[in-house]
């Protein structure tokens, strides 16, 4: 052993002093062979990056033991559901965790616009097959204007539509409320009550009664039967710029400057509810019979869904980066348009979910909106602007711009208030050149003689 001891020391030192003596050729030579040491450090380089290629490190295994059984779950949920089954039994198998991830339960996934839970899948794939996979809409009859109603002496600021389908009503900056016959035009009544102009109107559908709104602080009650003012509201602390009337219930929803909208009992004349939240004008209502009953639009740029019964606010949507001037309900679907000078967007409902916006703006502060049977819906704007829209894919398929009347100047070319009969084949547009004009779809129209705008399908479905 000693030996053997002895031997192994010999042997270090001689080890020692051959590489003291490479070592110190290294440094001779380097004085003499220019750049060696720099071919030496490259070559070392060059090894340790092949070792690297072939040999993984710790992190690099680690990476990929975590994305592999993602990355299979991903292909087998792509090429069916058999295979997504028995992918997701392998990995609970190998996986020691005591409760597995099921992402299908835990996502709360939703109908989107171009497939049944297809945002799931990633944003990539969502815009690679947006375009491919987005309705394509159907050709509709272009509008044409074929009336104009002279008659208040101010801008006509609200509409409104008995259910008998006979005649509407008008409010003015002129504080008048006009009734008109809907088949001729013609002036049947005139109402006076209000000291200033009239923002906001709503005729009742079970009882003979008009509500109207303005910006003198006073919401009214008009008997039909009567043709007078038989209640007043007290409770707005500045204008009431909205108005509706719950389909079902006898109670009455303003809203105005004071930033809230306050729910009236019809009867007794009683607040039910000041509903505040809003930081702005309170500029559009909608009502409907199941929560959320009462759906507002604010200038703060915030759409609010309220409980009617506990007269709390249910949640606040912050898509829209403009006042919500305008809001719309579809008659059909549980779902409502809401219009901002950003955008037109549309939202399901009893969540609020953020559906998609209409494919193109209309670069205009947009004032009022209506929506028929047909799946037609109209924006009009401060600058005159309509544009006519496919409800269901969001497609500008009309564009028109409004003519003042004789005498006005064009900047008059203003649209406050939109409204269809209870056919939704006529429409009323009330505007700042103090007309009413009514507009209708042209019935000698076809694909090849009108054409619509074309359809460009939509690249992204951000909020924007």
């Amino acid at each position: 052993n000693n030996n053997n001891n002895n031997n192994n020391n010999n042997n270090n030192r001689a080890n020692s002093a051959a590489g003291a003596n490479d070592a110190s050729n290294n440094k001779r030579f380097e004085n003499t062979i220019p750049g060696l040491a720099e071919a030496a450090n490259l070559a070392a380089k060059n090894k340790r990056k092949l070792t690297d290629e072939n040999e993984k490190t710790d992190l690099a295994s680690l990476i990929d033991f975590i994305d592999e059984p993602v990355r299979e779950k991903v292909e087998a949920n792509a090429s069916g559901g058999i295979l997504a089954k028995l992918k997701s039994q392998e990995l609970g198998e190998k996986s020691g965790a005591l409760v597995q991830f099921n992402a299908d339960a835990n996502a709360a996934s939703k109908s989107s616009v171009f497939g049944a839970n297809a945002n799931m899948k990633s944003s990539a794939l969502v815009t690679a097959n947006l375009a491919s996979k987005w309705p394509r809409p159907e050709w509709k009859k272009p509008w044409k204007l074929y009336r104009v109603i002279s008659g208040h002496q101010g801008w006509v600021r609200s509409v409104a539509v008995d259910k008998s389908n006979e005649w509407f009503a008008t409010g003015s900056g002129d504080r008048c409320i006009k009734i008109w016959d809907l088949a001729t035009g013609g002036l049947k009544l005139t109402l006076t009550g209000h000291i200033e102009q009239v923002m906001g109107l709503a005729i009742s559908d079970k009882h003979p009664y008009m509500f109207s709104c303005g910006a003198d602080k006073k919401v009214k009650c008009w008997d039909l039967e009567y043709n007078k003012v038989i209640r007043n509201y007290h409770g707005h602390l500045s204008g009431v710029y909205s108005i509706a009337l719950h389909p079902d219930l006898d109670i009455l929803m303003t809203g105005g400057r004071d930033s809230a909208c306050r729910v009236w009992d019809m009867r007794t004349k009683a607040q039910v509810f000041c509903l505040s939240g809003h930081e702005s004008t309170v500029g559009s209502i909608i009502t409907e019979n199941v929560d959320p009953q009462i759906i507002t639009g604010s200038y703060d740029s915030t759409i609010k869904t309220w409980d009617l019964a506990a007269g709390k606010c249910m949640k606040t949507l912050t898509h829209h980066k403009k006042g919500v001037r305008a809001m719309v309900m579809h008659q059909k679907y549980w779902e409502f348009s809401s219009a901002s000078a950003d955008n037109i967007k549309k939202f399901g409902l009893p969540d609020g979910q953020f559906k998609h916006n209409m494919l193109s703006k209309q670069n205009a502060i947009v004032n009022a909106m209506a929506l028929n049977e047909d799946n037609v819906m109209i924006s009009g704007g401060d600058d005159g602007s309509m544009r006519f829209w496919d409800y269901e894919t969001g497609h500008c398929f009309q564009s028109l711009q409004t003519q003042v009347q004789p005498g006005s100047m064009e900047a008059e070319a203003g649209i406050f208030a939109l409204g269809f009969d209870k056919t939704g084949e006529r429409l009323i547009s009330c505007e700042a050149d103090k007309t009413i004009k009514m507009w209708k779809p042209d019935p000698d129209a076809s694909p090849e003689s009108h054409p619509n705008i074309p359809f460009l399908p939509p690249k992204s479905i951000g909020r924007s």
